[in-house]
C-alpha cells in the first residue's frame, strides 16, 4: 500500500504569509494596489459562490470526520476542537454570504485580470485575501481600516466595493478553513495510517505480528508523508531490537528526502502549533465580523465620504440620507464616463459655485469650489447652507438632478425614463385610470336599462346617481 506525500497543490495551500505590522501592511497595501491588475470594463469575472458552496460541504465533511473520531474516543488536535466547537459559527458565516452576495450586485464589482492567480474574482476579493494572508487570519478593526486607506491612496474603491469588504472578508475565511481542515484531515488519515503499519509491526491487530518485510514491502516506493512518518516513528521508539529494520527504513527514506526523523517531527509539531493558531484565529475573526459596525466602517474609509464631509451638513445628517447621496454617485458613474470621486467632487464644486454667488459674508471669505475638495480646507466649507442648490444633494437627488446629468453626460436607462415618466403624469394618470373604470362599470348596467326601454331623462339621471358608487367601486379595485 502506497503513502502518497501531502503535498498540497497551490490552490490547496492554507492562506498565511509574513504576518506584519500595521506599517508593513499598509505598505504592502499600497504595493498591491499597484500590482493587482484590474479587467478593462465590467468583465463578468468567475463566479464566486459555486466555490463558497463547494467549501462548505467540504468543511461538513471535516467536521463529521471529526465527529467520528471523537466517538471512536481518538485523540483530536487543538485545531479540530475549535471546528467541532464553533462549527455553528463557520455555517452561519456561509449562509450570510450566500444571502449578502447577489449575483446583480456581484456583476457590478471590478475584477482582477486573467493572469493573476485570483484572476476573474472582484478586486476586493484580492485585497481581503492579502489582509488574511498577512495578518494569520487575525483581525482587528484598526489594521483593516489602515489597511484599506493605504490601498486606496495609489487606488480608489468604489462604493459598492467598500460595501462588500466584509462579506469578501469571510469568503476568504471560510477558503482558508476549508483549505486548513483539508490540510488537518489528510493529517488525521496518514497518522491513522502510521498506527495501523505499526499495530501490524507490534502484534497487536487482534493478530500476530507481521514480518517487518513484509509490513514494509507492502507501503511501495512513493515518499513518506510527514505525519505518516512521525506517527511510525513515536510508536517504534523503544521497541525491541526486532523492529530496528522498520527504524532503518524510515530513516533512509526520509534521508532521500532530504530530512531525518528528528527533522520531521520538529516540522510536524511546529505546522500543527501554526494550524492551531491559525484555525483560531479563523473562528474568532468570523465572530469578530458579526460584530463590526460596517456601515460605520465604511464611513470612516469611503474617499466618496471623504468629500461630502467638506459640507457640514452631510455629517449631521441622518445615515438614510447620506445613503441616498451615495447611491445617486454610483448610478451618475455608472451611466457615464466620470469616476465616482469625481461626480462627488463634481456636485461639491456646484455646490460651492451656489454658495459664492449667495450675497452675504459667507461667500466673501468661503473658499474656492477647487480649494474645496482639498482636505485642508474642507472644515472651512459653506458654514452655513442658506439655499437648496449650496447643497450636493440638490444636484444628486433634487430639483438639481436633470441638468447635473446634463452636465456629466449622464446616459439615462430606459427604465428610468419608464419610471420619471409615470411619476411625472402620476396624478393625471391615477384620475383618468379611475374614469376609465367608473365608465366602465356604469356602461354595462345603462346599456341594459337603455335596452329596456327606458328613456333618456331617467337613463342620465340613473347614470348621476350611480355614479358615485361606482367610482368608489373603481378605487378599491
Amino acid at each position: 500500500m502506497d503513502v502518497p506525500v501531502a503535498a498540497p497543490s497551490e490552490e490547496q495551500q492554507p492562506i498565511r504569509a509574513e504576518v506584519f505590522g500595521i506599517e508593513r501592511l499598509e505598505q504592502h497595501a499600497e504595493s498591491l494596489a499597484a500590482a493587482q491588475p484590474t479587467a478593462e470594463g465590467r468583465a463578468p469575472g468567475r463566479k464566486l459562490l459555486p466555490r463558497v458552496r463547494e467549501n462548505g460541504k467540504v468543511l461538513l465533511a471535516g467536521y463529521r470526520n471529526i465527529v467520528e473520531a471523537v466517538r471512536q474516543k481518538h485523540q483530536i488536535t487543538q485545531a479540530e476542537e475549535w471546528l467541532l466547537d464553533n462549527f455553528h459559527v463557520v455555517d452561519g458565516q456561509i449562509r450570510e454570504i450566500r444571502d449578502h452576495l447577489p449575483r446583480s450586485f456581484y456583476k457590478l464589482l471590478p475584477k482582477i485580470a486573467e493572469g493573476h492567480h485570483l484572476g476573474g474574482y472582484p478586486r476586493v476579493y484580492g485585497l481581503a485575501w492579502a489582509y488574511v494572508a498577512h495578518t494569520d487570519s487575525r483581525f482587528d478593526l484598526e489594521t483593516l481600516q489602515a489597511f484599506v486607506r493605504a490601498y486606496q491612496r495609489i487606488q480608489p474603491l468604489g462604493i459598492g466595493e467598500l460595501w462588500a469588504v466584509a462579506i469578501h472578508l469571510r469568503v476568504a475565511l471560510v477558503e482558508n478553513l476549508r483549505r486548513l481542515s483539508e490540510v488537518i484531515i489528510r493529517a488525521r488519515e496518514a497518522r491513522a495510517h502510521g498506527d495501523e503499519v505499526a499495530d501490524r509491526l507490534l502484534g497487536l491487530s487482534d493478530h500476530a505480528a507481521e514480518r517487518v518485510e513484509d509490513v514494509l514491502g507492502s507501503l511501495g516506493d512513493a515518499p513518506l508523508d510527514s505525519s505518516f512518518a512521525v506517527q511510525l516513528v513515536q510508536r517504534l521508539r523503544d521497541q525491541p531490537a526486532s523492529l530496528m529494520p522498520a527504524l532503518d527504513w524510515l530513516n533512509e527514506n526520509l534521508a532521500a528526502q532530504g530530512t531525518s526523523p528528528n527533522e520531521v517531527v520538529a516540522q510536524a509539531h511546529q505546522a500543527q502549533a501554526a494550524a492551531n493558531i491559525t484555525v483560531r484565529n479563523i473562528i474568532t475573526s468570523m465572530r469578530w465580523l458579526s460584530s463590526i459596525d460596517w456601515p460605520g466602517f465604511f464611513e470612516s474609509v469611503s474617499l466618496v465620504d471623504e468629500v461630502f464631509r467638506a459640507v457640514p451638513g452631510f455629517a449631521a445628517m441622518d445615515f438614510h440620507t447620506r445613503d441616498k447621496y451615495r447611491a445617486a454617485v454610483e448610478e451618475l458613474s455608472r451611466g457615464s464616463s466620470i469616476s465616482e470621486l469625481e461626480v462627488a467632487r463634481e456636485a461639491v464644486r456646484l455646490a460651492c459655485e451656489a454658495a459664492r454667488e449667495n450675497p452675504g459674508p459667507r461667500s466673501q471669505t468661503g473658499p474656492t469650489e477647487v480649494e474645496a475638495i482639498r482636505p485642508e480646507n474642507q472644515s472651512g466649507l459653506l458654514a452655513i447652507v442658506q439655499r437648496p442648490e449650496e447643497d450636493p444633494g440638490y444636484h444628486l437627488v433634487s430639483r438639481g438632478r436633470f441638468a447635473f446629468e446634463r452636465r456629466l453626460g449622464f446616459r439615462v436607462p430606459w427604465r428610468v425614463r419608464i419610471r420619471r415618466a409615470w411619476r411625472a403624469h402620476a396624478t393625471s394618470g391615477y384620475f383618468g385610470l379611475i374614469a376609465l373604470l367608473t365608465a366602465l362599470l356604469l356602461s354595462g348596467p345603462l346599456y341594459l336599462t337603455w335596452g329596456a326601454g327606458v328613456g333618456l331623462p331617467i337613463l342620465m339621471l340613473l347614470g348621476i346617481l350611480a355614479l358615485v358608487p361606482a367610482s368608489d367601486v373603481a378605487v378599491s379595485l
